[in-house]
């Protein structure tokens, strides 16, 4: 009943937003749209802001209201602010509300509402051009068949999740570990492909892998206790929302069966996750999709023209004080690897609960030298004809042996 209502309560607040903010023709507006709360969209968003703040889209009194998640009409820019709530059916409705009152740009955060704008803009004659970050797996989620085979109105970056990498931590903190245990929700395509991901990476280690699903939320208690009385000597989770908004509880229940929580993202560990291995640079991929933005309206390129990026950064944290309430003792070797570490709730780093990375801030430079490193990142990205082609032939080579 809590749930219906508080959605309701979200209906009715895109619905009463002034039409207004999307009417002046001279200003730009954006729609930023994220799938829930989270510290990784929380990084993204703060990322792509600050790209838009550095070119003086914003100033400090407008990024105030921006960071409160308050809807701006701003001098240089207009912004609609929304966030899913991790609910589906608002997702959908959110985005239907930007295309009515026809934005000029989404920015989106996560796969969820990525594939939902993708899908409901795929047959416009001329849709607002889609600049998406915190996308896992956007081939796998049907959002583009390849880097440079797309929708020519959709862009953004790709974050790497290294799970060989992330596996093989498993086997740093334990030498001897033989069963690991993921929990999977099947509804969630970047957790079908993640959990698929995971266990070739485990097996291809020699390690037994059990599987648990999970539809909502309260399945976790369910999920981990049957693989429990599998013989799991750990947990580690592809990316989902239940397991995002989930990851607490976990802690608390690893930690009565006296097993680690091993974590994809190093952010993690500020849910609990005892060890975190895997993508390191969320902030960055916000950074990334307000450069995109910013060439856009400078006209500076055109969308269609560039790929997809993907970006490879990996990097570890440990949660101590998980450790500790698991009884898992941490390996010097491990300890000595990792970009931060926590201890009786804090960082080794600065890294903070709220900005749950070493690198938070963009660096400082004149903002010529910025336009020209944006520029020169963005050319990188640039689709030939020769990539093209070549992408369309492994494109055809696949679908003949499927």
């Amino acid at each position: 009943m809590y749930k219906r209502i508080m959605l309701i309560v979200s209906l009715l607040a895109f619905l009463l937003v002034p039409t207004a903010i999307a009417q002046d023709d001279e200003i730009p507006t954006i729609a930023m749209m994220n799938f829930g709360y989270s510290a990784g969209q929380t990084l993204a968003t703060k990322g792509a802001f600050d790209i838009l703040q550095a070119y003086g889209y914003f100033n400090e009194e407008e990024r105030l209201v921006l960071d409160a998640g308050e809807d701006l009409l701003g001098e240089n820019m207009n912004v609609l602010w929304r966030n899913a709530g991790s609910d589906t059916p608002t997702a959908n409705i959110m985005v239907e509300d930007a295309l009515d009152r026809e934005v000029d740009a989404m920015l989106i955060v996560t796969t969820q509402v990525t594939q939902i704008a993708a899908n409901a803009t795929r047959d416009m004659e001329d849709p607002p051009p889609i600049m998406f970050s915190l996308v896992g797996s956007p081939y796998f989620a049907g959002i583009a068949d390849a880097p440079c085979i797309k929708p020519d109105h959709v862009g953004g970056s790709q974050y790497h999740l290294p799970y060989a990498q992330s596996v093989a931590v498993m086997q740093l903190w334990n030498p001897d570990i033989q069963v690991i245990g993921i929990i999977v929700a099947p509804g969630e395509p970047i957790s079908v492909s993640g959990a698929r991901s995971l266990r070739q990476a485990a097996e291809d280690l020699g390690l037994t892998v059990e599987i648990a699903t999970v539809v909502t939320l309260s399945d976790l208690n369910l999920a981990t206790e049957a693989l429990v009385n599998k013989g799991v000597e750990a947990l580690i989770n592809p990316i989902s929302s239940i397991i995002l908004s989930g990851t607490t509880l976990l802690q608390s229940l690893t930690a009565e069966y006296g097993i680690p929580l091993f974590g994809i993202f190093p952010y993690h560990v500020y849910n609990g996750a005892t060890v975190a291995a895997g993508f390191n640079n969320v902030y960055g991929e916000g950074v990334i999709q307000g450069r995109m933005l910013v060439a856009h309206l400078n006209g500076d390129m055109d969308i269609s023209e560039i790929s997809i990026n993907r970006t490879e950064d990996f990097g570890i944290a440990i949660n101590l004080d998980s450790a500790k309430a698991q009884g898992v003792e941490i390996p010097e070797e491990l300890l000595a690897m990792a970009d931060f570490v926590i201890e009786d709730g804090v960082s080794s780093s600065g890294a903070t609960r709220e900005l749950p990375e070493v690198v938070t801030t963009l660096p400082d430079m004149p903002i010529e030298e910025r336009h020209a490193a944006d520029l020169a990142f963005l050319e990188t990205l640039r689709c030939t004809p020769e990539i093209i082609a070549e992408q369309r032939a492994e494109l055809e080579d696949t679908w003949a042996e499927d």
